[in-house]
């Protein structure tokens, strides 16, 4: 898309975190979503959420709104409401990363001649229909996921030790003090009661913005 960075992206080390990012396939691209999805799978991401929307041109002006007043916002805004689009959250190790480097450079034509094989190069159509969108850093992607998926909870999943120091630090103090209640109470159905207690007494729950998104 006209006015995105296009630097050049540094793969880091695998992580100990899954990190997520949001997709977008754009208006020109839309009937080719099944390809790109295949391609999206076999690059070794995971489909985690995807919605099918048409955006107003106010919905449209919303989630680009780091781009008003500049000269193709206008144009943009246009484009992005001029047809559905399909939102995707993916999910990987360093996907913000691994995603951008897959689409490629922001304008089609550049893609062509300078990576030939990335997505935008494939089903792009000019500089601006560039048929694909990537997060471009992690406070974009927790922004532009939650204004699809306003109920999806978007920080990186740890993994290995990382996820068994977070169950001891934030789940399994809580957990304890529920399954103590639990033993103290005997309800009659005990599994039904404790996920009634942990909803009650969840010290971790979000605060999520909510967007509202006009389904096609």
């Amino acid at each position: 898309m006209t006015g995105e960075s296009e630097e050049k992206i540094t793969m880091e080390q695998p992580s100990i975190y899954v990190e997520k990012t949001l997709a977008i396939v754009k208006p020109d691209a839309i009937n080719k979503s099944e390809e790109i999805e295949d391609i999206i799978l076999r690059s070794g991401f995971s489909i985690l959420q995807k919605r099918r929307v048409h955006l107003t041109p106010e919905q449209a002006s919303d989630f680009y709104a780091e781009h008003y007043g500049k000269l193709f916002f206008p144009s943009l805004v246009a484009y992005m409401s001029s047809g559905p689009i399909l939102a995707l959250v993916l999910a990987r190790d360093n996907a913000i990363a691994h995603w951008r480097e897959l689409i490629g450079p922001t304008n089609t034509i550049k893609a062509r001649q300078t990576h030939p094989d990335c997505l935008r190069a494939l089903y792009g159509t000019d500089d601006q229909r560039n048929a694909l969108h990537g997060s471009s850093c992690f406070s974009n992607s927790q922004r532009e996921i939650r204004f699809f998926f306003p109920d999806s909870i978007v920080e990186p999943v740890a993994v290995g030790q990382a996820a068994k120091d977070y169950l001891s630090r934030a789940v399994n103090p809580t957990l304890l003090k529920g399954l103590t209640q639990l033993c103290k109470e005997k309800p009659g159905d005990p599994v039904l009661w404790l996920a009634d207690w942990l909803l009650e007494n969840n010290p971790n729950k979000p605060q999520v913005q909510e967007y509202a998104v006009e389904e096609s």
